[in-house]
């Protein structure tokens, strides 16, 4: 795997991926920077009916919501929500997939197998259907959107890590290593981890993109974080009944939702042409 440095360089030669980065880095350092960056930070929170659904201005740069709450100041205090629940969410998706795909790709037991076969039902059901059920289950809070969107993803991860494991059993190396009686344990986390790496990264940052998006949708339907936290999809779903006069309240959660989805999605495919050298090679023929 190569240096991060070295990646770096490589993916500001992108424009794409350049700008994905980009916009990846301005919304993490809107949502750390927020307390100090918002024009109204007590307006977060706090009910205030005489500044109701008042249209963008000097004052209230993206309007404000049915509440009175300044709407800019609340998208700012909402990348924190949904970067969190994107990041938990993916993370603990990487620590049960990894190891289920890592453990099945290597051992020749039938619990691996089994545990693809687990993998493949939840990969039959849409993501989005299967999140929807288990946040309507468990109810509306930030905790059930990233256990649903968890439990939803991992097989992910897990299908990913098999394949590439049962393609790096076949190497040379590897066939050398048992060979010589290395211990398994050793292989996988000396000579397989890190030859997978490439791979499961470009998936988690593709994967950021594809569950803030969801987060979002479960925002909308009333699934995600309960009100009054300034959460992006909830926050269009309100708006829908003060549609198409008050077009701020939607337009405003709605470009960040794309800023940082496109963003995720550029960076992924930025990340996948650098640490993929046989993708790289295929794209300059």
């Amino acid at each position: 795997m190569k240096s991060v440095p070295t990646t770096l360089r490589q993916l500001m030669r992108d424009r794409s991926a350049a700008l994905g980065f980009f916009l990846v880095v301005l919304v993490v350092v809107a949502a750390i920077l927020a307390p100090w960056i918002s024009p109204h930070p007590e307006a977060v929170w706090d009910m205030n009916p005489a500044n109701r659904l008042k249209p963008p201005s000097r004052t209230w740069l993206f309007g404000t919501d049915r509440m009175g709450a300044d709407i800019f100041s609340r998208v700012l205090f909402g990348a924190r929500i949904t970067l969190m629940i994107a990041l938990v969410a993916v993370g603990a998706s990487l620590l049960i997939g990894v190891p289920i795909g890592l453990w099945a790709g290597w051992s020749e037991w039938w619990i691996g197998e089994a545990l693809m076969r687990v993998s493949d039902v939840f990969l039959a059901v849409p993501q989005i259907v299967l999140a929807i059920a288990i946040a309507q289950t468990l109810g509306p809070s930030i905790e059930n959107v990233i256990l649903a969107l968890s439990v939803t993803y991992w097989p992910w991860f897990a299908r990913l890590v098999y394949a590439e494991v049962r393609a790096l059993k076949r190497e040379t190396f590897i066939e050398a290593a048992i060979a010589l009686g290395v211990p398994p344990r050793r292989i996988v986390l000396q000579h397989v981890l890190p030859n997978v790496a490439s791979p499961i990264i470009v998936r988690a940052s593709i994967g950021m993109g594809f569950t803030i998006l969801t987060a979002a949708s479960l925002g909308f339907l009333g699934l995600g974080a309960p009100p009054p936290a300034p959460e992006w999809g909830r926050m269009i779903s309100e708006s829908r009944e003060f549609l198409p006069e008050t077009w701020w309240y939607a337009l405003a959660p709605g470009v960040a939702i794309f800023i940082v989805v496109m963003g995720f999605n550029l960076l992924g495919d930025g990340l996948r042409d650098v640490l993929d050298p046989r993708l790289r090679r295929s794209h300059d023929r």
